[in-house]
């Protein structure tokens, strides 16, 4: 029994292998779990789980494989607590009605083209996401959006692709966090970096938005003369947000509509008996979904529309000015949310239980995720997958470190955290690249251009909440995403080293 050390902890480990063999174990561990959740052989969370650790006792973890993964679930929870409060207080917001409002409008604007709809997510998103936080984004675009994509049986495959492409695009904001991490790593000014970068992010959006305009013109393909009307029936004929025809009714009779509370027993207008809502409940349906489609649901509070507007502008300052702890701020808005609109105990609770389904779904995927992340820093995978790029990079390539740096940040910072990559790798390529002319703000910019595709990876917290809110498979919105992610980064990177922000060579 040996003692591995890393930078916050000492593992016993039963072996410790060569850095290599940790090249290889890391690089195959990560396109393995990745082959899985895509091909759906596995659920997200039992991947995130089982991989790592068979992986983990490769690696040589031995006894110490368990102390990894609790170390790095612990650096995890406020963020499974932040998820947790998030998804409930938004979920309140939902079912009291605050944003029917919005939605109303929004369906006013886009009215039912497919393409206009898509097209208004991404610009939603773009804008939601200037604040620099990828959780906040989905959460308001997916509250907001949803519905409208149900009720018109659009794919929320396509939602969460347009959503994540968009956060993505813009996470090189000066206020986001791997704009801050380069230039923390280097000891640059963050506007030093982002500045000169705006040309690339001008061209990443306008792509984005093209993306977008293209998968809302499929939708309207595919949706065209086969839209299930019977769906949006809303028999007050009176213009507002129908709730969605799930079933034709325990007895087959036209017009049953479900009133759905996720997790609860329903009644069937037009129907005898009381039925289950989980045997009912389209798959597409999620459990954000469900209430928010039915305008006559018995949680709607209109007399509180403006307590709770405030309550959540309060809530939205509190996480700009980040003065307390995000998840603090969730769980205390939550609170007070229940108190106002829920006064009794037991409608608390029923609100509380609403949505369970999509608090365990993200949590579990979140908590889960420290399985990875314990394995991949604890066996020193990591570090030695940082080594090895700087060491696999011949001498002649030197001038051209900067576009390497660039093109080396779209799979790293997806394999890895933007913590491993920013304050481990970044350092030594820019220490490398000084020799040849090239300065460390240079090799900054070119890192941030991989972030497109890093907001899609499983270590990413906020797109497991995208994909548990839109009731999305992590594999399906890899197929739909990934590849436009990709072009992203490279279309940012080429428009950086045209406008010479980044150099093509010393």
């Amino acid at each position: 029994m040996s003692i591995v050390h890393t930078e916050a902890a000492e593992y016993p480990v039963a072996f410790t292998p060569p850095d290599t063999v940790l090249v290889i174990l890391g690089f195959v561990m990560v396109l393995t779990f990745m082959a899985l959740i895509m091909t759906r052989r596995l659920t997200p969370m039992v991947a995130l789980i089982t991989v790592p650790t068979i992986f983990g006792l490769f690696a040589g973890a031995g006894l110490g494989l368990g102390d990894m993964v609790i170390d790095a679930i612990g650096g995890l929870a406020p963020t499974a607590a932040l998820l947790m409060f998030a998804i409930m207080y938004f979920g309140i917001m939902i079912n009291v009605g605050l944003f029917d409002p919005l939605i109303r409008l929004i369906t006013r604007l886009l009215g039912d083209d497919p393409a206009k709809v898509v097209l208004g997510t991404a610009i939603l998103a773009g804008a939601v996401s200037l604040d620099g936080d990828g959780s906040t984004t989905f959460i308001i675009t997916t509250s907001a959006m949803l519905p409208i994509y149900l009720r018109l049986g659009m794919s929320p495959v396509v939602l969460t692709c347009v959503a994540g492409l968009m956060n993505g695009t813009l996470n090189i904001v000066p206020w986001g966090g791997p704009t801050v991490r380069a230039a923390s790593a280097l000891g640059l000014q963050p506007t030093d970096i982002f500045v000169p970068m705006l040309p690339s992010l001008a061209t990443g959006l306008v792509i984005s938005l093209l993306f977008a305009w293209f998968l809302g013109l499929s939708e309207r393909r595919r949706l065209a003369g086969s839209v299930d009307t019977s769906r949006l029936e809303n028999p007050a004929g009176d213009g507002r947000l129908g709730a969605p025809r799930l079933f034709r009714g325990a007895e087959n009779k036209p017009g049953a509509l479900a009133h759905l509370r996720t997790g609860n027993i329903v009644t069937v207008r037009g129907a005898r008996t009381a039925v289950d809502a989980a045997k009912l409940v389209d798959t597409a349906d999620t459990a954000m979904a469900d209430t928010m489609l039915d305008p006559n649901r018995a949680s709607l509070r209109p007399k509180l529309i403006w307590f709770n507007l405030a309550l959540t502008l309060a809530v939205m300052v509190m996480l700009v000015l980040d003065i307390y702890p995000l998840a603090y701020v969730f769980m205390v808005g939550a609170a007070i949310a229940l108190i106002v609109n829920f006064p009794r105990l037991k409608t608390q609770a029923d609100e509380i239980v609403a949505h369970a389904p999509s608090i365990v779904g993200v949590v579990s995927m979140v908590l889960a995720a420290g399985v990875l992340v314990g394995v991949l820093n604890g066996t020193g995978m990591v570090d030695a997958m940082a080594s090895w790029v700087t060491e696999v990079i011949p001498p002649s390539l030197g001038p051209f470190m900067a576009v390497i740096t660039g093109i080396l940040s779209i799979p790293f910072t997806f394999f890895m955290s933007n913590d491993a990559f920013y304050f481990g790798i970044l350092p030594i390529l820019a220490e490398s690249a000084t020799t040849y002319g090239i300065e460390p703000v240079e090799m900054a910019r070119a890192s941030i251009t991989g972030q497109p595709v890093h907001l899609q990876s499983p270590l990413v917290p906020a797109i497991l909440l995208l994909v548990s809110l839109a009731g999305v498979n992590l594999g399906d919105h890899h197929k739909k995403v990934l590849w436009r992610a990709v072009v992203v980064s490279l279309v940012m990177l080429a428009v950086g080293v045209l406008v010479g922000s980044i150099p093509l060579m010393a």
